[in-house]
């Protein structure tokens, strides 16, 4: 073996070390087993603790206020718009400074990005459009009504539409690609906003009214049976009857989304999805009668999704809906064996901060609620009426507690070992079946003693006025816990293998994690904190706690 010098030896650590720091880690991916699904990044499960940004925040001298907002909460996420009409304001001439900008300063906060692609399509309307798009209806076509009239919306049938933004897009996702696959700091890409029709069911343009006399393609078929009798195949009357239009007009926008979705991950093959403008999902089902968005991807038509739209990885929910009831239906709704959970935009109102213990105790890639950031816009009534610090505290709070272990929590959430629960307009206790284990959550508690004690006593903690408790617990073994939570009560119990058997607290220790996820014991509790089960109040608590049988 040939001796080398340590000037030799110095030049190939150097090299090593510098091969090493500009290998790119692996590219962000969807990955499923078992029916349960992991958003990777740099090859592990990834916890999506976002903000969604407000609409108008997608410009170099705005970010100030959005950044200064992600660190008040906790973020490790930030979902953004980048919009056709900038990137593209003159046709073939593009220009991404403001996406270069925004990385670099995403890079600087150490929080990763989520891409909304604001193009056709911004909550069903054509905005974000550039203007040489949006004002030429010869070339780019708006879709037509039963009357024979144009209507506000974009045609999915319009070719040169579809061309142009495709081409955008492309552009867009080989920028970021020469730009960011060493670094990975836009880890997904939302392929237009909140698609689909208000007010008109569909296109009754010529091109759609041709495609809509035609046989439902056999993937669509293959995917989507009919709520109602049909044929086995068919015209869209034929086979789904009355709900045909509304299933026509989703394959439709479906379609033309793959195309832009499928072009743009030729060239940089980040994950993708499509997010939902609701309807309401305690209704009995029916078919479209003006009071939806038809065509988007709500919960009933998610199959058609999936038939038309390949390269798109899940359907989301963007839920405003503050109700408990509605917001759990919505989680079961979307919630699949073949469509990962993700809640990218919520209300940002302090009602909705308990519902991240429910969606994060669910195994969800992520939560973001919408108007997180500083500028002077509030979205109230489906938002808060804040635009300061109060607006983010109470997310703050939620997330402070889960950052340090967002790693560990995801490689939990994608073995199916965590579970969820937030207080529900009723105030009822509620209860979490884990294996060989129940948890009783209930709510309005005090710290000590029974309601039993004094059940006519009105007197209930500061700050459950309204509901506002929650609890994430991860089992993370046979008999031990990870419980994370605020304004509630736990309890649990033996089921399964432990059924019958009397149960004790082995330990149950307060605390957090560090920086590198590990655990750092404050106090352990017992006698008063545990006899009445484990009481978690306003400040969000951690708890590491282990059970025994005797």
């Amino acid at each position: 073996m040939k001796k080398i010098t340590r000037r030799a030896l110095a030049a190939l650590c150097i090299a090593a070390w510098a091969g090493a720091a500009t290998a790119a880690a692996p590219i962000p991916e969807l990955v499923k087993k078992d029916g349960r699904h992991a958003l990777m990044v740099d090859g592990a499960p990834y916890l999506l603790l976002g903000v969604q940004a407000h609409n108008s925040s997608n410009y170099p001298d705005a970010l100030k206020q959005v950044w200064a907002a992600v660190k008040d909460v906790h973020a490790n996420t930030l979902e953004i718009p980048v919009a056709w009409e900038q990137v593209e304001p003159e046709e073939g001439k593009f220009d991404f400074s403001y996406v270069d900008t925004l990385l670099k300063q995403a890079r600087e906060n150490k929080v990763r990005v989520v891409l909304l692609w604001f193009a056709t399509w911004k909550n069903t309307n054509p905005n974000y459009a550039p203007e040489w798009v949006k004002f030429n209806n010869q070339r780019f076509p708006r879709m037509v009504g039963k009357d024979g009239k144009s209507i506000y919306c974009m045609s999915p049938f319009g070719e040169e539409t579809l061309k142009a933004d495709k081409k955008a897009f492309t552009a867009l996702m080989k920028h970021l690609k020469a730009v960011d696959e060493e670094q990975r700091t836009v880890i997904m890409v939302q392929v237009q906003n909140e698609v689909g029709t208000i007010g008109a069911v569909r296109d009754f343009g010529a091109k759609a009214e041709a495609a809509f006399h035609q046989a439902v393609p056999p993937a669509v078929l293959a995917h989507k049976k009919s709520p109602v009798p049909g044929a086995a195949s068919g015209t869209w009357t034929e086979v789904y009857g009355p709900y045909a239009e509304e299933y026509f007009h989703a394959w439709a926008i479906a379609s033309y989304i793959e195309e832009v979705a499928k072009a743009g991950r030729a060239v940089y093959n980040l994950p993708m999805y499509v997010n939902s403008a609701l309807r309401d999902p305690l209704a009995l089902m029916a078919p479209w009668q003006n009071n939806f968005i038809s065509g988007g991807p709500a919960f009933d038509v998610i199959d058609i999704y999936k038939a038309a739209a390949p390269h798109i990885d899940l359907a989301a929910p963007d839920i405003y809906m503050s109700e408990s009831n509605k917001f759990s239906a919505n989680l079961e709704l979307f919630q699949r064996p073949d469509n990962a959970l993700l809640v990218p935009e919520m209300g940002n109102a302090k009602p909705f901060a308990r519902y991240v213990y429910q969606v994060l105790g669910r195994g969800a890639l992520g939560i973001a609620p919408f108007g997180v950031d500083y500028f002077d816009y509030t979205n109230f009534p489906l938002g808060s009426k804040d635009t300061d610090k109060s607006m983010a505290e109470p997310f703050g709070k939620v997330y402070a507690a889960f950052r340090p272990m967002e790693r560990q929590w995801a490689k939990w959430a994608f073995e199916g070992r965590t579970y969820g629960v937030a207080e529900g307009d009723d105030r009822k206790s509620q209860t979490v079946n884990m294996k060989n284990w129940k948890a009783t959550v209930s709510f309005r508690e005090w710290q000590l003693g029974d309601r039993s004690w004094k059940p006519d006593m009105k007197d209930y903690p500061a700050g459950t006025e309204t509901p506002s408790g929650g609890v994430a617990i991860a089992q993370i073994g046979d008999n031990e816990f990870i419980i994370v939570g605020q304004h509630a009560r736990v309890k649990i119990e033996g089921t399964g293998n432990n059924e019958g058997k009397p149960s004790l607290w082995a330990r149950v220790e307060e605390g957090r994690f560090d920086a590198n996820g590990k655990w750092i014991m404050e106090r352990n509790w017992n006698g008063d904190q545990t006899d009445y089960g484990l009481n978690l109040t306003d400040r969000v608590t951690i708890l590491k706690a282990r059970l025994g049988t005797y």
